[in-house]
């Protein structure tokens, strides 16, 4: 029985870039968690009782471990609620970072046709093939394009002036 082929090294400049955009979708993520916080908690208002403060505290602490797709619906969702103007064009972008995040974190890689390309062994959920060769150049775009989005959605978050801590962030930090 023949052993299974190696994957192909990536280039430490496709690799970079990758690792890049995979940082910036954690850090998107961590924006929407916080988001979706401020957003859900300015909606429940001052006069909460007990029982719908207690009902929205279990629902951010089910937020913690969704993917980054329930997380775009569940914003998507706060921002219709608080009626946030250039919110269909906001989660339109987000959704279609959803689909590049799970391209860059779920394709195998091989060497492209032309020098410095790559070509992503990857199908959707549709069944679809990523067409296109890639080169560090079209990821660092993805990566640009998820931190705009990033920055986007922590304005809204801080338009509603309920602003918590980052994670991983303490008193000395």
């Amino acid at each position: 029985m023949a052993l299974p082929r190696a994957p192909d090294r990536l280039s430490d400049e496709m690799a970079a870039a990758i690792g890049h955009a995979v940082a910036g979708f954690g850090f998107l993520e961590e924006a929407l968690k916080r988001a979706i916080f401020s957003l859900s908690r300015q909606q429940l208002g001052e006069e909460a009782d007990d029982k719908a403060l207690q009902r929205w505290l279990r629902r951010m602490e089910e937020i913690a471990d969704d993917t980054l797709g329930t997380l775009i619906d569940s914003f998507a969702a706060s921002m219709r609620q608080a009626e946030v103007q250039g919110r269909d064009r906001l989660a339109e972008d987000l959704r279609a970072i959803r689909l590049n995040r799970n391209l860059l974190c779920h394709a195998s890689w091989r060497p492209g046709r032309k020098p410095g390309h790559w070509h992503p062994t990857f199908i959707n959920t549709r069944g679809e093939r990523y067409p296109d060769e890639m080169d560090p150049a079209a990821v660092h775009a993805i990566h640009a394009e998820t931190l705009r989005a990033a920055r986007r959605v922590v304005s809204i978050m801080r338009g509603t002036g309920i602003d918590g801590e980052w994670a991983g962030l303490d008193e000395g930090g």
